[in-house]
This record gives C-alpha cells, sequence and structure tokens, in this order.
C-alpha cells in the first residue's frame, strides 16, 4: 500500500462563531448567521473591450478586464483586475461561452490567441471568452523569484531525500520567497476564489448562467463553480476531468504512472525508426532515458539564455511532450539534437507546466509582455493553485518519517518521472494549509446536466477520475467515454469535437457512458511544440 505523506486532518473548533463564519466566508460558503458581504458593486459592472495589446496577438482578438476582490470575505479591503479576451460570436449570439485551458498557472489569454482557431465552431453561437486566473499571466502573477528555482536545484542533487531536514529548511525558504515576490494575491490565490471571479465574469458579460468549456485543472475549477453556484450553471463540458478527492500524494503517484505509459509507447514508437536516438532495441532505449536523465541532473548542459539545463528540466519538458501522440515525431528530434549534438533548444521548446491542453502554437511563448509577467509565473501559480486547494499539510517529522516510502512509491510508479512528481509534492511544505472545500463540499450538484468527457489513455488525469469524479457531482453528470489517447479529447478526436459542440451550441447530450471510437480521424492544429 502507498504510504501517504499526509494524512486527512482532524476537524478543528473555531475558538468563536465569528471565526468560523470568516471561515466559511473564505471558502466560498454562506454563513447564514451573518450578513453577507456587499459584492454589489463587483456585480454591475460591463466589460469594455478594445484590441489586445502585445506581439503576436491576433488583430480580431479583443481584450478586457473585471475587477474582483481580493478577498471575498473582506470585499473592501482591496481588489485585483482578470484579464479577458474574446472573439466575436459570427452568428445568432446565444451569450457567451468560457473557456479555461488547464493548468494550473496557464494563461487563458495566451492560449486563445496562439489556438483560437480550434475554437471557431463555437463562435457560430457564443462570444468565446477566456481570461488569465488570479495569479497568472496578466491577471496580478504570483512569482517565487530565485527561490523555487534553487530549490528544484537541491532537488536536482541526487542525495537531497537522504537528509529531509536541510531539504525542508530550504524548502521553507522558497515559500518565504513565493509571498515575497507575489504580494497580496498569493493568500487569496486558489480555485474557490478563481470559481467566484468566474462568477462576476459571468455576470459582467451579460449572461443569466454560465457556459464553460474546461481542460484537465480547468474541469476542477468548472466542478467548483456548480457547487458554489449550481442554479447559475448553464451548459458546461468538462475534457480531461481531474480529481476532487485524491490527496496530492496519491495524484503525483497516479500522474507518474500515466506519464511512463505515455513514454513507453513513444519508445515503442521511437524504436522503429532509424532515426530513434536511443536506437532500435526497446529495452536499451527505456535505460538510456533513465541514463541520460541521472547523467544531466549530475551535469547539466548549459543553455544559450544562461543557466543550465538538468535532467528534472528535461523530464518536465518530456511531460508536456508526450500529451499529445502529434508531438512524437518533433520530440525524436529535439532528443535526437540533445543525444547527439548537447543542443537543448528542440527540448526546452516542449516547456515545462501542468496538466492543460497539449502544447500548441505559441501557447505561453511570446504573447505576454515578459515585462510584466515573471519568467517563473506558470511554475509559481502551479504550485500556489494546488498547494490551495489541498488542505493536507504535514509537519516535519512526518514528511521525514514517511519520506523513504514515499520516494520508493513514486520510484515504482515511474523511474523517469517519479522525483519530479515528489518535488512537486514537497514544494507545499511551508505554505499555509490549504482550502477543505474541493474535498467536503463540492458533490451532489443540483444543477444543469453537465458533460464530463474522460480519455482512456490519458497520461495526465486517468479515466477513472472521470467516473469517480461524476459518481461524487451526482445525476447531473454525464460521461462520454473517450476510447483514444492523449491529454484530452476536444483537441483530438473528431467526435469528441464534434459532442461537446453539440452540447454547447445546441444543449444536445450523449446518453451517460456512450463512447467515441479511438479512430485514425483525429483532428487537431497541434502541429509545433512550444513552451
Amino acid at each position: 500500500m502507498l504510504a501517504k505523506l499526509s494524512t486527512r486532518p482532524a476537524v478543528r473548533r473555531c475558538a468563536g462563531t465569528g471565526v468560523l463564519a470568516l471561515a466559511l466566508l473564505g471558502a466560498g460558503l454562506p454563513a447564514a448567521d451573518r450578513p453577507q458581504p456587499d459584492l454589489s458593486r463587483f456585480y454591475r459592472q460591463k466589460v469594455t473591450w478594445a484590441a489586445c495589446k502585445g506581439p503576436d496577438m491576433p488583430s480580431d482578438l479583443q481584450c478586457g478586464k473585471v475587477t474582483v476582490p481580493l478577498d471575498y470575505a473582506r470585499p473592501r479591503s482591496g481588489t485585483l483586475d482578470v484579464a479577458l479576451a474574446r472573439y466575436q460570436a459570427t452568428g445568432k449570439k446565444l451569450g457567451s461561452v468560457l473557456l479555461n485551458f488547464g493548468g494550473p498557472g496557464g494563461g487563458g489569454i495566451s492560449g486563445l490567441a496562439a489556438d483560437g482557431k480550434e475554437f471557431m465552431d463555437l463562435t457560430n453561437g457564443y462570444d468565446v471568452v477566456t481570461f488569465d486566473p488570479r495569479g497568472v499571466g496578466r491577471s496580478s502573477p504570483v512569482s517565487c523569484g530565485e527561490g523555487s528555482a534553487e530549490a528544484s536545484s537541491a532537488m536536482d542533487d541526487e542525495t537531497a531525500l537522504d537528509h529531509p531536514q536541510a531539504l525542508l529548511a530550504q524548502l521553507r525558504t522558497a515559500a518565504g520567497e513565493c509571498a515575497r515576490h507575489s504580494g497580496p494575491v498569493l493568500p487569496h490565490i486558489g480555485t474557490v476564489n478563481a470559481a467566484r471571479d468566474l462568477d462576476v465574469i459571468r455576470q459582467a458579460l451579460g449572461d443569466k448562467r454560465l457556459n464553460y468549456l474546461g481542460f484537465s485543472y480547468g474541469t476542477r475549477l468548472g466542478a467548483v463553480y456548480a457547487a458554489q453556484f449550481p442554479h447559475r450553471v448553464g451548459r458546461l463540458a468538462l475534457d480531461g476531468v481531474d480529481t476532487l478527492t485524491e490527496p496530492l500524494s496519491e495524484q503525483g503517484v497516479a500522474g507518474a504512472e500515466g506519464q511512463q505509459t505515455a513514454l513507453d509507447d513513444f519508445l515503442d514508437w521511437c524504436a522503429t525508426d532509424v532515426a530513434c536516438p536511443f536506437g532500435q532495441d526497446r529495452r536499451a532505449a527505456g535505460d538510456q532515458v533513465v541514463g541520460l536523465v541521472h547523467s544531466l541532473d549530475a551535469n547539466p548542459l548549459p543553455t544559450e539564455f544562461g543557466g543550465s539545463f538538468s535532467g528534472q528540466d528535461l523530464v518536465g519538458a518530456l511531460g508536456q511532450a508526450l500529451y499529445s501522440k502529434q508531438l512524437w515525431p518533433s520530440l525524436e528530434r529535439a532528443l535526437a539534437s540533445l543525444v547527439q549534438d548537447g543542443d537543448t533548444r528542440g527540448v526546452q521548446n516542449f516547456g515545462t507546466g501542468g496538466a492543460g491542453l497539449p502544447p500548441a502554437g505559441h501557447r505561453d511563448g511570446g504573447l505576454v509582455d515578459p515585462q510584466n509577467v515573471p519568467a517563473d509565473n506558470l511554475e509559481a501559480a502551479l504550485m500556489a493553485i494546488n498547494c490551495a486547494d489541498d488542505p493536507d499539510r504535514p509537519g516535519a517529522a512526518q514528511i521525514a518519517r514517511d519520506l523513504k516510502n514515499l520516494r520508493a512509491a513514486y520510484d515504482r510508479a515511474s523511474p523517469v518521472f517519479g522525483r519530479y512528481r515528489l518535488t512537486e509534492l514537497l514544494m507545499c511544505y511551508g505554505r499555509p494549509k490549504g482550502t477543505d472545500f474541493i474535498r467536503d463540499r463540492v458533490k451532489d450538484v443540483d444543477s444543469a446536466r453537465m458533460l464530463l468527457v474522460g480519455t482512456r489513455g490519458d497520461p495526465a488525469t486517468p479515466y477513472r477520475w472521470t467516473v469517480e469524479t461524476a459518481a461524487r457531482l451526482g445525476p447531473s453528470a454525464v460521461v462520454l467515454d473517450n476510447k483514444g489517447d492523449g491529454h484530452t479529447g476536444y483537441t483530438s478526436s473528431t467526435c469528441v469535437h464534434r459532442k461537446i459542440d453539440d452540447f454547447l451550441l445546441y444543449g444536445s447530450l450523449p446518453p451517460s457512458g456512450s463512447s467515441c471510437p479511438a479512430d485514425g480521424n483525429s483532428w487537431s492544429a497541434t502541429t509545433n511544440p512550444t513552451g
């Protein structure tokens, strides 16, 4: 059995009813015995649209913003602006559909600017709108400065996990650096508040109900919204469904297993090609990948932009590249350049990040003014949001006690991705305890029916999470079983694409439990990887 790094904390009694009321408000829940904060000024907004500023922005993409409270429990304590972008409807307008591309930490504006053509069918009835969630991109971006980089470098040392106390001290210092560089938004980041921002956006767009398409982490955001505002749910489609219940320790193991399976599939294909940098002996190819990661951790390569490229940097890039089979030829060429010439550029182009849509176009590259968005924002936001959503925060003694067994479990899940995933888990150490709202309250949702899509060969969000989340949400959840491979289905399956569009545009839902075949007729515009 997996040795958990963390266990569910006991319920603590609040010292007084006032503290309890504020805790409930902070979790997005109403405190029935106290007056609610006045949010009316935020709900009276209308979005002013203008041409998007920045290099490579499409001329027909419009940008705007809404203002939201920094703290919904204390709306007078400060505000922040959430950045929006849209393509206008071309047909009879039904309203707006909101998109979230996943992550957490992925910027919606850069994603829509790069890959808007994948969603043009939806403009037959909707303004297609996306946003940078709080703490991400153009919406008060968080940063860790050099803190997370130093912590990650410490983890690159293969002996670091043998000295947990020293490692934890460094992680606590890194958490302090994140708080110092991120400013007041960091304590209020996370999915519960992002879902409340979604409702302000919905009202500002003039929609009575939220129509929404979320990918990967975006499915968590959609589910939380449905639990908070069940009677404002319009047509919600969730593709690549996230878990609502598993602690980060178990999520990491599941993710490592899925990514290892995707890597094995890639190597099966690569070994049949004479150009494969690992040769045609499949077993030896797997060993060579593990050896390459260890070699780069011991002796990182210099990069053309300064800094170095370690084995864990390679693992992060592999995790992104393996989201889609269509990226395999590009990945093969990039790995050949790395192995044969020591050239890191091709692999670095795949970037690192969380579980969003497969990299495409220039999803996170060159679209946002680097002077305004810190270079580490994606990584910093991913850590901040995941930690804010997770209530488990074990102490140093428990981590030291459990680390050996946990490390073994991660290594069994994947000799390549295990340590990288364990690093992500440990990065929550030193941060405040996250909310228990998602685990405890996002269930039995009495809303309009929602479409949940799970892909059988998804390396990031296993199909069982779709089934488990649907059962948790209740009768409103309709499951579509995509028999294909890759992370999410909308941009890789003609069938899934059509089923989601039919639901969003016409309200037509497939029977729950119906499926899409894993045929060769894939639909995708994803051809060029980038970071």
